[in-house]
């Protein structure tokens, strides 16, 4: 088992933070996939502003995704990165594929950030209640990130508020 970089929690705590972030993780990389899948296959009036904003969107997820992995190998776990683990894992509703609509894309995703921010914030309430504060802080900043982000690709229609 790796090392443990994390010893001012207790065993238990810190079992419940390896798999918090582990369930976040696999959420942010399969939202991370749901905003490549839009930023592929989007078409109509201001395409390329969201094609390209969408990509932004993918990186800022791609560092919180690493930021959650690198915690829980901190804290002498495994990151849970695969495909497998994650269609598995993800508690977000599965993206549609037959999407080209700016608009449709646009709705679906922030539907999915909704969900993905409120998990997070409940990793912040979990994070908080074991005594992480650096867990908690991480969380947190992700989470500043998607609402952000979240905001930004919905202030591209009026159907997503």
């Amino acid at each position: 088992m790796p090392q443990n970089f994390v010893p001012f929690l207790k065993e238990n705590a810190r079992k419940d933070m390896i798999e918090e972030l582990n369930a976040r993780l696999a959420d942010t990389i399969d939202l991370t996939n749901a905003v490549k899948q839009a930023h592929w296959n989007l078409k109509g009036t201001g395409f390329i502003g969201v094609h390209e904003l969408l990509d932004d969107v993918a990186a800022h997820l791609r560092e919180g995704s690493d930021l959650m992995a690198e915690r829980v190998v901190m804290m002498g776990g495994l990151a849970q990165g695969t495909s497998q683990t994650v269609a598995k894992e993800s508690t977000l509703k599965a993206y549609p594929t037959d999407k080209v609509d700016i608009q449709d894309h646009v709705a679906a995703l922030v539907e999915r950030f909704n969900s993905y921010t409120v998990n997070l914030r409940k990793g912040i309430e979990a994070a908080d209640e074991a005594g992480d504060e650096d867990t908690a802080d991480l969380f947190t900043e992700v989470s500043r990130t998607a609402e952000k982000d979240a905001w930004f690709i919905g202030s591209n229609s009026a159907k997503a508020a």
